[in-house]
């Protein structure tokens, strides 16, 4: 390696929270001197940013770790950080002995990049205790500034870490916590990124300011303050218990009426056995609560399929609920046991193929109901953000998540314009 790095890549798996993450990495390397290069072959340094919530994750982190150390340039570095690094970090060093660096979150990460990058000592090959040792770090990767956005949109996230149990959920043990950041903290990233749409996450969005039991949530108050800077502003991962009158007004008035709701079943004693609240007729009544309120209201959530306990009938309720809620948008995972969880401990479990059969029976049903939403639209005067030359998006559709809108080439990317839909295909709209 040289004795001092010019470049770098960050390569970026899992979900929104991550990338925004990695935004903070490139920024900080980018402030260190290094220019960003357009693959592992070119740069001097390498970051992979893992993702470990379920096994297809762990399995396609560990793949593209094997990738890059194969594609990397002799002689560059590689640092491993994110939920692998952090969950697993010292199986990981020993197994991929391809690895210079195995970091987790916060000051442990950066201490190894400006290592890598030639401005502070060498660090040890794994800066991680056992998870059970580690205490909340004292610096997250939250406070790093963040460079103005390259696409017309950004994610911006307002707390780190989760303080409920969800009986199939690691990411507490790992990620601590919730540790919300303050209003000022939040507004000055949005005002610097210049997005025209901002995008906020957290693991539990709408407990964003209640820590550990203490505080008051102050989403609705973040929200609107956002919307005042921004001309969108979205909501990802909401949990419904949280989802109240107030909230959904403050959505609906930022002219960005889209609720991911994260529901994961809804059969009662399942989710009971999830340590999850609510039920399908809840459910359903809040959904119909919000179309009548804002017509024009786009829905989307995720469901795990074979969870430990989960009989026909179960099966049966939730084919029902996505048949009558017709959602936009649904995703559906088999359930992945995780070590340390208390879904690891319950018995009944469902074997996989009876889960790839339901999930399968879950997706077609699902596809078919999207497939005619869309069609719905045909027709409609639509608002769309461009994002590139060709492509745009209503607020029926969040960045690299759902569907697209093609758009005249023309259109300006970074500005708003009506259009008319003239055809669905599939998840795609195509507009005029």
């Amino acid at each position: 390696m040289p004795d001092r790095p010019k470049s770098f890549v960050v390569h970026t798996l899992g979900c929104p929270k991550n990338q925004v993450d990695s935004d903070k990495l490139t920024g900080l390397l980018v402030s260190d001197g290094l220019s960003e290069a357009r693959d592992p072959s070119e740069a001097d340094l390498v970051v992979v940013n893992t993702c470990a919530f379920v096994e297809e994750a762990r399995q396609e982190s560990i793949d593209t770790i094997l990738a890059v150390a194969e594609a990397k340039a002799p002689g560059s570095s590689l640092v491993v950080t994110g939920c692998l690094a952090e969950r697993y970090g010292d199986e990981l060093a020993e197994a991929l002995p391809e690895v210079d660096r195995v970091a987790g979150f916060g000051t442990t990460l950066t201490a190894s990049l400006e290592a890598a990058a030639g401005s502070g000592p060498a660090p040890v090959p794994v800066e991680l205790g056992r998870p059970e040792a580690r205490s909340v770090p004292a610096f997250d990767l939250l406070n790093l500034p963040r460079p103005r956005s390259p696409r017309p949109w950004a994610y911006v996230k307002i707390a780190e870490g989760c303080d409920r149990a969800c009986g199939f959920c690691a990411i507490p043990s790992f990620r601590g916590p919730q540790r919300s950041r303050s209003v000022e903290q939040i507004l000055t990233e949005v005002e610097q990124l210049d997005a025209a749409e901002i995008v906020l996450v957290a693991q539990d969005l709408a407990s964003y300011g209640r820590d550990q039991g203490r505080g008051e949530r102050r989403i609705v108050a973040l929200v609107e303050a956002v919307a005042a800077r921004t001309p969108r502003t979205r909501l990802l991962y909401l949990y419904p218990s949280d989802l109240n009158d107030r909230l959904i007004d403050a959505i609906c008035a930022t002219g960005v009426p889209y609720f991911d709701l994260s529901l994961q079943h809804v059969s009662r004693p399942l989710l009971r056995r999830m340590r999850r609240w609510g039920d399908g007729p809840r459910f359903l009544a809040r959904i119909e609560d919000i179309r009548r309120r804002e017509p024009d209201a786009a829905f989307r959530s995720n469901f795990i399929v074979g969870y430990p306990g989960e009989t026909e009938d179960d099966h049966d309720r939730l084919l029902r609920f996505v048949e009558e809620a017709q959602l936009d948008w649904c995703g559906f995972f088999a359930y992945s046991e995780e070590d340390g969880t208390y879904s690891a401990t319950l018995g009944g479990k469902v074997e996989e193929g009876l889960r790839s059969e339901r999930l399968a029976e879950l997706t077609e049903l699902q596809d078919a109901i999207t497939a005619r939403r869309r069609d719905l639209l045909v027709g409609r005067r639509v608002s769309v953000l461009v994002d590139e030359p060709g492509v745009g998006r209503t607020h029926r559709e969040a960045p690299e998540i759902d569907g697209v809108v093609d758009v005249p080439g023309a259109l300006v990317p970074g500005t708003f314009a009506d259009v008319t839909v003239t055809a669905a295909v599939g998840c795609d709209l195509v507009a005029a």
